[in-house]
């Protein structure tokens, strides 16, 4: 064994942050064994020095961070503040002065991973970031290097914690929207702003971040549909109980039935209960992954927090280090393929519609005509009136997403169509 430590700069000490610290000097024996040399914590950068950190000499922290990454002899960065900057800069600086990067940043990723990727290339260097997806989920090195020599096809997969934790709420006790939000707060699950989560926008990066390598494509966030939770109701969910189903908010990558292209979205999605993600309870994760010759594989854990976050990040560590001391790097970017991505309007899926209806004859020969004139299918409908007024469930065979919303406009333009209740696809089958 080499008895030179590989020197480790750490920039921010959050949640994470501190457990990759306390994980490097609680197991410093076993990390050096299995890496071939022993790792020391060489500098630590955050915005507030004052703060008294457990475990960590004072005299490492400093808040430099950019004299840090450039002084030289660091070997690994590893990046855990978030945001696009100062992360962006920092991280280009580290490649530029010698080191590798260990990354948990799905945002500056999914924005700017194939300028990263070409950064760390031009100065041969790794970049890492298994932790920016799936928490301690092992999915991107399973993604790009176990399933290499394999195609994928379509990558399904609840990958937000806290959106799982309250539609799962709201599925198992009745309870609305907002209640379960209040619910999932006071246990530390979402954040005082809870947007980012429950709008999909953290869904939205880690699913640009899987299509990309899913598919060897550059995926961008500005490429993935996003459709938030807000709007899903107790009401959908009896829906989705009387059809065997439950409500997740999914992340989707698919391959086109052609091969030719590709599409990325995350939006809330009835699921058979039937489907292994259906189990998915509170605020795990789980992603389903379907391909040529390996089938259906499922990868379930944790997807979030210090410690779950902290296991990806030390596993990035340890595969960067082995690369350093053997003079190599590990996988880069793969956007080989360079396959279009889809707009919205191409996916093709089943849909369940509600409508507000008038209660008299005819109603539902209408509607149907609308739907046959735009070229979907029907393939069950259910009526319930009283009053005068009536409530029309239709579920779609699989249709495009643009047929969809073209015999939905056309709806609206009906007199007896009182109003357009909720929309909502059905995955998973």
């Amino acid at each position: 064994m080499r008895t030179r430590p590989l020197k480790v700069a750490l920039l921010g000490c959050g949640v994470v942050g501190s457990e990759v610290a306390r994980i490097m000097t609680t197991h410093a024996d076993d990390l050096a064994a299995r890496i071939g040399a022993p790792v020391e914590l060489a500098g630590v950068a955050v915005r507030r020095p004052a703060k008294v950190r457990e475990g960590i000499d004072p005299a490492l922290v400093t808040t430099d961070a950019t004299a840090l990454v450039k002084r030289g002899d660091i070997d690994v960065v590893v990046e855990v503040i978030g945001g696009i900057e100062p992360a962006r800069t920092l991280i280009t600086t580290a490649f530029e002065h010698g080191a590798s990067v260990v990354s948990a940043n799905k945002a500056l990723l999914a924005q700017d991973g194939a300028a990263l990727h070409a950064a760390a290339e031009n100065h041969g260097r790794d970049l890492y970031y298994e932790a920016a997806v799936a928490g301690a989920i092992p999915l991107i090195r399973p993604l790009r290097e176990s399933l290499a020599g394999d195609k994928v096809n379509r990558v399904l997969g609840i990958v937000n914690g806290t959106t799982n934790f309250i539609l799962d709420k709201m599925d198992s006790t009745g309870a609305g929207y907002q209640e379960a939000l209040d619910e999932a707060t006071a246990l530390g699950y979402a954040e005082a702003d809870p947007t980012a989560d429950v709008e999909g926008f953290d869904a939205a990066a880690k699913a640009a971040i899987l299509a990309g390598i899913a598919f060897h494509t550059r995926v961008r966030l500005d490429d993935v549909y996003r459709e938030g939770m807000t709007e899903v109701t107790a009401a959908d969910f009896a829906s989705a109980k009387e059809m065997g189903c439950t409500i997740k908010l999914l992340a989707i990558c698919e391959r086109a039935a052609d091969g030719g292209s590709v599409t990325a979205r995350v939006h809330p999605a009835m699921i058979p209960l039937t489907h292994p993600l259906a189990s998915v309870r509170g605020a795990y994760n789980a992603v389903f992954v379907e391909s040529d010759a390996s089938g259906q594989l499922m990868f379930y854990g944790p997807g979030a927090g210090g410690s779950p976050t902290a296991s990806a990040v030390l596993g990035d560590l340890v595969a960067v280090c082995r690369n350093r001391l053997n003079g190599a790097t590990g996988p880069g970017e793969s956007a080989y393929a360079a396959l279009p991505v889809s707009g919205m309007g191409e996916v093709v899926t089943r849909y369940h519609i509600s409508l507000d209806v008038a209660d008299k004859p005819g109603v539902l020969a209408q509607v149907a005509t609308v739907f046959a004139e735009h070229g979907v299918s029907i393939d069950t409908v259910r009526q319930q009136g009283k009053d005068g007024e009536a409530s029309l469930v239709v579920v779609t065979h699989r249709a495009s997403d643009a047929a969809l919303v073209g015999t939905v406009e056309a709806l609206r333009k009906l007199d007896t169509v009182r109003g357009v209740a909720s929309i909502m696809r059905v995955e998973g089958e």
